[in-house]
């Protein structure tokens, strides 16, 4: 048996090397335009699906050989204003991260309630690859989301919302990522939940913190990560030092409207609560473009102080469904 499988295996691995032999020869007769247009010869699963068309003899390059493997790129590192993708991607499972998403909550203690978020991330600058799936090299980003919450019990009422801007500056080699950062948060009372509760002790919630992040994909559809974040400016209760790290499930390559299931996990802890915080997990379905950005649906689980920094010293225990589009 095990000489069967050695041979199937041997005859596979001969498959993939062809495959991969003949769409470097279908990338060379290719117009330098086509070669360039999202990055090079993906090695991974084949979905029948060409990456580029070529002109006259109808030559294409199809994503893939018959084994799992890493993106392969040979460009040369280039300048590029607002490039396409991220080098280094918002976290999925991350509750306070840039991108656009609602989320319908049950907290046993409260009721039911919206958390939405409404923001947005985008590259300025990159010294790198061109292509937008795992670019490499130095970029600059731009991000900038609110977070209000409403009260569905009390005609949907804001209750409070957070707002966050910063500057992220990223490097990404091989399965390799950094991030080094800057950005402001602040908390803001609702007016219609200060009418309902005149006594609510309302609060200057301020943090502005300088981030170091870290992350690499063990596998291309598995990430880990963890940062630490110092606040130079506080107020309102907040204190400086805050880390985060978790794990992602994320298949990186486009399936068309099939899709591909997506599991997240976040820990965020706070020297604010004595180092407590939060855990989320997230699992559902999500759908990819061919600039890497995502559009998920799933079920969200919470538990540990609110992430609303109004209530931050509050316990929150959340279980809801969520659609969340990631940048």
């Amino acid at each position: 048996m095990s000489i069967r499988v050695s041979f199937f295996a041997l005859l596979i691995a001969l498959a993939g090397a062809a495959q991969m032999l003949r769409a470097d020869e279908q990338l060379e007769e290719l117009p330098a335009t086509m070669a360039v247009a999202d990055g090079g010869i993906y090695e991974g699963p084949s979905y029948g699906e060409p990456v580029y068309q070529g002109a006259g003899d109808g030559a294409q390059v199809y994503r893939g050989a018959l084994t799992p493997g890493p993106a392969v790129y040979d460009e040369p590192w280039t300048w590029q204003l607002m490039p396409e993708g991220l080098i280094y991607h918002s976290y999925l499972a991350g509750t306070k991260e840039p991108r656009m998403a609602s989320v319908f909550a049950y907290i046993p203690s409260s009721g039911w309630v919206l958390d939405f978020t409404v923001g947005a991330r985008i590259g300025l600058l990159r010294y790198g690859t061109p292509h937008a799936i795992r670019p490499e090299g130095f970029q600059l980003d731009i991000e900038g989301a609110a977070f209000p919450r409403l009260d569905i019990q009390h005609d949907f009422d804001l209750v409070d919302v957070d707002f966050r801007g910063g500057l992220p500056l990223t490097y990404g080699i091989g399965p390799f990522q950094a991030k080094l950062a800057y950005y402001h948060l602040s908390s803001h009372i609702g007016d219609e939940y200060l009418l309902r509760n005149l006594n609510f002790p309302r609060i200057n919630y301020v943090r502005d913190v300088i981030v170091l992040g870290g992350s690499v994909y063990p596998t291309e559809n598995t990430r880990l990560y963890a940062e630490a974040g110092w606040a130079f400016n506080t107020d309102g209760g907040s204190e400086p030092w805050e880390f985060q790290f978790g794990a992602e499930y994320s298949p990186i390559y486009p399936l068309g409207f099939r899709g591909a299931p997506f599991a997240a996990i976040n820990a965020h802890l706070r020297q604010e609560v004595d180092f407590g915080g939060s855990l989320v997990v997230q699992a559902g379905w999500q759908w990819r473009s061919a600039v890497s950005r995502r559009l998920r649906v799933g079920f969200q689980y919470f538990n540990g102080k609110s992430d609303q920094y109004q209530f931050f010293r509050d316990f929150e225990q959340q279980f809801a469904g969520g659609l969340w589009y990631d940048f």
